[in-house]
């Protein structure tokens, strides 16, 4: 039975898309929105500045005091945060269902009067905030810099996929406030966001109170830049190895995919089930070979990365056991991908990969606030609020053929970039 979550889809006329999907199944509602801005989008010299502002977001604004944000849903049973992408920045919220304009007053508030309270010392506090999130889960973690190295060697200078979203601090710095008061306006407006509402309430009521509410939202976007050129595969392994006390080896081998956009979105999706297929399953190759039956592996984990800008990222990244070598073991793994790529997968793998995917989308859907997400997701990046009725159609009509062409042209060991992480004990003991 296909899905048909029904929904309603409405653009305000200052450009702000919404998307009410009403779910009276318990008196609680999500609001998701979601701001086309990331750090692809940031300039040389002035990165890290869309994450600096899901930290800013919640530091006040106009009518709201630093940190009443959190004070004044927390205070009702409500549970909210924020994240930042390379694609977005998301705010999301799940309360009471009679807190509904609460919110909506506290989001509406913040995304039209926040910078009188962007002042030089909140500017201050939250770039010291940001330096310590780096060094708790960059700089002081074992592979905390991974993928901030993936990144860099598998997309090239002035990508917009080539730096991480934590950005440079030396650029956060150098950021006035004038600087992040410029940044907010040309990417914090109505044209630029998508607010979804999954929960207790109709269509008509959620529409009624977000035009309330943000109607009255004047301010556009700065105009959208077109797509880079897309990126084909590399031509030869790029290679970077890392000595470093890290508690084993570690290997992270990352392929650029498809972009996850327009006409290859299906390819991209052929490209994830290849790695599913090769890593992702109990009895694929890498995890029955490598991990169960020869133990030269202590975990293997795959997966991709969907992105819209011209290029994705596939990973696979292995954990190496203690006394084997990292260097005969990623041949291993690379033959295992070659072989992958001349046969393509086997039905039992096929089958297997659609399962494990409908379960994943399923227990998505299951969740007002994973279903707002998904829904905010493939309406801000793809214009398609439907697709959460759809994926799983379009899954199914992925064939075989498919996924051994998507292995063929881009995960062949020729096309990865290698990151290689190796114990600082292990190299003094060589010594």
């Amino acid at each position: 039975m296909p899905l048909d979550f029904p929904f309603e889809d409405h653009t305000l006329p200052n450009g702000l898309r919404v998307i009410v999907q009403p779910d009276a199944t318990t008196p609680t509602v999500t609001l998701n929105m979601w701001v086309g801005v990331g750090s692809r989008h940031e300039e040389r010299g002035a990165t890290g500045f869309a994450h600096l502002f899901e930290h800013l977001m919640f530091q006040g604004s106009e009518n709201v005091a630093n940190g009443e944000h959190f004070q004044a849903l927390m205070g009702v049973g409500g549970r909210l945060n924020a994240t930042t992408w390379f694609d977005r920045t998301t705010y999301f919220e799940t309360i009471p269902s009679g807190a509904l304009e609460l919110a909506l007053w506290l989001e509406a508030d913040r995304h039209a009067n926040l910078l009188a309270a962007v002042t030089q010392d909140n500017l201050d506090n939250q770039r010291d905030v940001v330096k310590e999130e780096k060094r708790q889960r960059y700089d002081n973690q074992p592979y905390g810099q991974a993928m901030t190295r993936v990144y860099a060697t598998v997309f090239p200078e002035g990508h917009p996929y080539h730096h991480p979203t934590i950005g440079s601090m030396a650029d956060l710095d150098a950021a006035t406030v004038a600087d992040v008061h410029d940044f907010f306006r040309r990417h914090y407006a109505p044209d630029n966001t998508v607010l979804t509402i999954v929960g207790d309430v109709t269509a008509e009521r959620g529409l009624e109170l977000v035009e309330r509410y943000f109607g009255h939202l004047e301010h556009h976007a700065e105009p959208r830049r077109g797509p880079v050129a897309p990126l084909r595969p590399l031509s030869e392994p790029a290679r970077e190895e890392i000595v470093d006390e890290v508690p084993n080896d570690r290997i992270h081998l990352a392929f650029r995919l498809p972009a996850e956009a327009g006409d290859t979105r299906d390819q991209f999706l052929a490209s994830s089930m290849a790695l599913d297929c090769v890593g992702g399953l109990s009895f694929s190759p890498l995890e029955q070979r490598l991990v169960r039956d020869e133990q030269r592996a202590n975990a293997i984990d795959v997966g991709a990365m969907g992105f819209v800008d011209g290029v994705s990222l596939g990973l696979v990244v292995v954990d190496v056991a203690d006394g084997v070598d990292t260097q005969e073991l990623e041949e291993q793994v690379c033959a295992e991908l070659a072989a992958f790529a001349d046969a393509g997968p086997t039905p039992e793998q096929m089958e297997a990969v659609r399962a494990q995917a409908e379960r994943a989308w399923l227990s998505a859907l299951a969740a007002k606030d994973e279903r707002a997400d998904l829904i905010s997701h493939y309406t801000c990046l793809h214009d398609d609020p439907g697709y959460i009725n759809t994926f799983l159609d379009r899954i199914a009509r992925i064939t075989p053929q498919d996924v051994r062409a998507a292995a063929d042209t881009w995960l062949r060991p020729q096309h990865r970039a290698a990151v290689v992480y190796r114990a600082a004990e292990e190299q003094e003991e060589a010594a």
